[in-house]
């Protein structure tokens, strides 16, 4: 089968090759990738700067969709044929996948594979640190910084699934127009506007109780100046460069409550396990968030798709920062000139 390879750390050491399918295991799920999700953490992960690192070679993506061709002798939950999206932990950018069972889940009819993988990160990120992190509710007001990408067009859709109203901030029109279009109710371009003031007018002065901040830096720290007494901010991702410093002074003042999110460790993939129950409560999240889509009450936007073979175009068009929603690659698609 095609897959794209690593061979040394780096985008220039990478490339489509054949390889051997992947070996079976007894809890997996062999499933032919029909979209794998492109996203700014796989430039990372082949440069050696993720948090997750891997030793050369490795194939890297771990969001996929497609449809179930084999299953393991100790899996239950499917059948081949069926239409299936997946987390992995690496491997996603192939033509096959397998999967353990536990982080596979059934993709209703009604959602088209591109937008199925936002779901195994971009989406759950967005729903567990909103739900189940910041616990919002209805009526509060969210700030999301970084709006139109996939995860803060994620935490858009999501927060407005909860009851929030939603202020949204982005770099141009175009992004803030896509904010709008997934729900936004207000959005700040914060190259001409400071969304310090625009959140505080807003709000009557009282703030954003729920910040979603997937930029860091400066954003984080004006973010801190405008969060409303008990206040939750979420620092997603560092965007902008630079990890803040935390003030304390403020956090203590203020109330607030700074809350951090892996989504990976609910899926299994940090250093400690999570309890046994988490599979129930994660498979739950998969089925609330993909019978919304179903539903249409949540839209992911595809920005453009590839075929495998231009992987390095679906990851240049991520650094030009000029996608809103999401890449995907298609590895079923004959190479195009």
């Amino acid at each position: 089968m095609k897959a794209v390879v690593c061979h040394r750390l780096g985008l220039d050491h990478t490339e489509l090759t054949e390889v051997d399918p992947p070996g079976m295991r007894s809890d997996g799920i062999r499933i032919q990738v029909h979209s794998a999700g492109v996203s700014f953490a796989n430039l990372l992960v082949l440069e050696g700067k993720h948090q997750n690192r891997w030793d050369p070679p490795f194939t890297p993506g771990t969001e996929i969709a497609g449809i179930v061709l084999e299953c393991g002798d100790e899996t239950s939950l499917f059948k081949p044929g069926d239409r299936v999206v997946a987390g992995v932990r690496i491997g996603g950018f192939a033509e096959q996948v397998v999967a353990p069972e536990a982080t596979v889940f059934a993709l209703p009819d009604a959602v088209g594979f591109d937008a199925a993988v936002q779901f195994p990160t971009i989406y759950a990120t967005a729903y567990g640190a909103l739900k189940w992190r910041a616990n919002v509710a209805a009526g509060e007001t969210l700030l999301v910084h970084g709006a139109a990408g996939g995860s803060g067009l994620a935490a858009v859709e999501v927060g407005k699934r909860l009851g929030a109203r939603v202020i949204a901030t982005a770099g141009d029109a175009g992004k803030l127009e896509a904010a709008r279009r997934h729900g936004a109710d207000v959005t700040v371009n914060y190259r001409t506007e400071n969304f310090r003031d625009v959140v505080l007018r807003e709000t009557s002065q009282r703030g954003a109780d729920v910040i979603f901040d997937p930029v860091g830096g400066d954003t984080f720290t004006e973010s801190l100046r405008c969060i409303a007494p008990d206040g939750r901010i979420i620092p997603m991702g560092f965007a902008g460069g630079t990890i803040p410093q935390i003030p304390a002074n403020l956090v203590l003042v203020k109330n607030v409550s700074v809350i951090g999110i892996y989504w990976g460790y609910y899926m299994g993939w940090g250093k400690q396990a999570p309890p046994a129950s988490m599979q129930d409560r994660v498979r739950g999240a998969f089925d609330e968030m993909l019978g919304w889509a179903a539903a249409g009450k949540l839209r992911p936007e595809t920005y453009a798709t590839y075929p495998l073979a231009h992987f390095k175009d679906a990851l240049g068009a991520i650094t030009e920062r000029k996608v809103i929603g999401r890449v995907a690659l298609h590895p079923q698609t004959a190479f195009r000139a």
